[in-house]
Parts: structure tokens; sequence; C-alpha cells
């Protein structure tokens, strides 16, 4: 995980004395669950989802449907994030600093590649898209920015994991779920520890169709200040045109934009830290 960051001048019992937090807990609960399901939610379904009585639902939904926070379909009551939520989010992430400190070596890794190409940050216990470059091939992934990935399953998660200290390592490990996506999936700690190891020793990663079937990765980390991790690159491509010598193909220029990237954040005080979103 990220380098601990110092603490916040307010607390958690200092924030859970500040007037509405309750409320906005709720507000950005039922939000969540809307963005995470993957079948389209009205307010009965959400009112399972979150345990909260209808009348509070109710009072959600109305005021984020006021803020264009949601959008309803009138025809099947089904809710939906809505375009002020996205554009929120569009300029964050084209805002983001790590992202513009690296956009450039993403451009040129994808072309290079020819292929698809991943900038993912962690997030507790998953990695999320935070840039997406498309491949110029008529085939394209379902992965956009925003989407949050398992760490077992993918070469971002696994090439984040395998630079991590072994203070930092053993405890997320031990606390990490590993569902299963494909028959390619590793599920069991000691085959995923494995797979850190000669991740560690090479110095990139791969996710051979085991977060989404036909789809082959391959992952470097960016490092920060230290060596610590602070985000993770992968090139993705469809196995039925894996190009002959992949380490030629993709995984040394990876690792030049990895290196080009982790100098780039080294030579700027405040991207060298894990907050740089």
């Amino acid at each position: 995980m990220p380098a601990s960051r110092p603490p916040s001048a307010v607390t958690k019992p200092a924030l859970a004395q500040v007037a509405g937090t309750a409320s906005f807990s709720k507000f950005m609960h039922v939000l969540q669950l809307v963005a995470d399901s993957t079948e389209p939610l009205n307010v009965a379904a959400l009112m399972r989802a979150s345990g909260y009585p209808r009348p509070t639902v109710h009072r959600i939904v109305a005021a984020l449907l006021a803020e264009r926070l949601l959008v309803e379909n009138t025809r099947s009551a089904s809710l939906a994030l809505g375009p002020r939520l996205i554009q929120l989010a569009s300029r964050s992430w084209g805002r983001s600093e790590l992202r513009l400190a690296a956009v450039d070596e993403l451009k040129r890794l994808r072309d290079i590649t020819g292929e698809t190409v991943h900038l993912a940050v962690p997030n507790g216990t998953t990695m999320v898209y935070i840039e997406k470059l498309e491949s110029p091939s008529a085939v394209r992934m379902a992965s956009r920015i925003g989407t949050s990935v398992s760490l077992h399953s993918t070469a971002v998660g696994k090439a984040y994991m395998a630079a991590l200290d072994a203070a930092t390592l053993n405890p997320l490990l031990e606390n990490l779920p590993m569902p299963r996506y494909t028959p390619s999936t590793v599920t069991e700690l000691a085959d995923l520890q494995a797979q850190l190891r000669v991740t560690r020793e090479r110095g990139w990663s791969v996710d051979s169709e085991e977060n989404e079937a036909g789809i082959f990765c391959f992952g470097a980390a960016i490092l920060g200040s230290r060596g610590v991790p602070v985000a993770a690159i992968s090139v993705s491509t469809l196995i039925f045109r894996q190009k002959d010598n992949p380490e030629q193909a993709y995984v040394a220029p990876l690792l030049e934009a990895c290196r080009a990237i982790s100098a780039r954040i080294a030579e700027t005080p405040e991207l060298s830290a894990a907050d740089i979103l």
C-alpha cells in the first residue's frame, strides 16, 4: 500500500461530530449502490440494498435527482448516475496530477504497442483506472475510467503488490478478497505469492486471462519517493492477436514508460508521495 499519510487535522472522532456527516454518508452510500450495481436499481431495490427506510431513500433520491447526480428512467423508474456527477468525475480525472505527469508516456506506449493502455492507482484492496487509452484496433475492451479491479487478478494489481515492502504487503494479503472471475483466476494465496515473487524478480507482471477471458495483460509499477509504488500501468492485448515476441513488443516499452514516469515524479516533490490524485 502507499506510504502512510500524516495524521489529518480532522480526526475521525471530530469528523463524526460535524453536523450533517451521517446524512452525507447515506447520500454517498446510495450513490455508490447505483454506481456499483450491474442491474438498474429503483427505489424499492435501493431500500433493500441500503437497509434504509422508504422515506429516507425517497428523500435521498429526490435530492440527488434535483442536483442531477442521479437520473431516472421515466418508463422503468430505474436510476443511473447523472450528468453532473460524470462532469465532476471527468474534471477530477482530467486534473489528476499523476495522470498529467504520465499522459505523454502513456500515449507513446499505446502507439508503440498498438494496444490498450491503462493507468491505475491503489484504493484499499482494489486498483482504480484513472486513464485508459484505447488500441487503434477495431476491437475495444469493456474497461473504463473509474472502474475498480481486483489486485489478485490483474496485471496492475500484481505489479503494485510486488513493489510493496513486506511490512506493507503481508497485512494486505491477509485480508485480500480473491474471487474467481475466469477458470484461470488465481484464488489461492500461496499461488498468488508465487506470482508476486516472479513479478518482483523480473520487474513486470502478467494477467493471463485471469480477469477477463481472451485478454492478456502485462503490468509494471510506477514508483514514488523511496521506491514506494504509487500506481501501475498495463498493456492489454487480445490473446488471438498477441505478437510473437511479447517481451520485446510489450514489456520493454512498458518498463521504459514506467521508468520515465517514475523519474518525472521523483523530480516533483508533490508527486513523490502517494497523495497525488
